[in-house]
């Protein structure tokens, strides 16, 4: 299992950060998860709930031609921990080949510091985030060659 690079600069800062500084880090990565496209917003359907997750949290994966993943989000602003980990994801796997993000480990997030300032109900809710979309980017992705 490998970690892409942009995503291991995210748990590397996250690691190293005092405890103080990753509240405010997740806080920060909030507030980057774009608003849902208009193909998303207009049909709601398309959209996966993570049951897992205490607040909604609905996704969508597309994987283009090229074999980039592209990850779409819906969560309500009021859930500045789900949405801070979704701003991670984002950050760290948006545009990576698919057979990159299949092979992130399922709780890769563990290393980053984070159970100091988020609840373990909430950290299992973002290991199944990573799963709805590692399942969704698989299905999309079958029968396609992996590099």
């Amino acid at each position: 299992m490998a970690i892409p690079d942009r995503l291991q600069k995210i748990i590397d800062r996250f690691s190293a950060a005092p405890r103080e500084l990753r509240a405010q880090a997740l806080l920060r990565y909030a507030k980057q998860v774009p608003p849902r496209p208009s193909a998303y917003a207009d049909a709601p359907d398309r959209l996966q709930r993570v049951h897992e997750c205490q607040s909604p949290f609905f996704l969508a994966t597309e994987v283009d031609e090229a074999g980039a993943v592209h990850l779409f989000f819906d969560c309500p602003p009021e859930t500045p921990t789900v949405r801070g980990f979704a701003g991670i994801l984002m950050e760290g796997l948006e545009g990576e080949h698919f057979s990159t993000v299949l092979e992130v480990p399922p709780a890769f997030y563990t290393t980053m510091g984070l159970g100091d300032v988020v609840s373990p109900l909430r950290l299992r809710g973002m290991g199944a985030i990573l799963q709805a979309i590692q399942n969704r980017v698989r299905k999309e992705s079958e029968g396609r060659h992996p590099g």
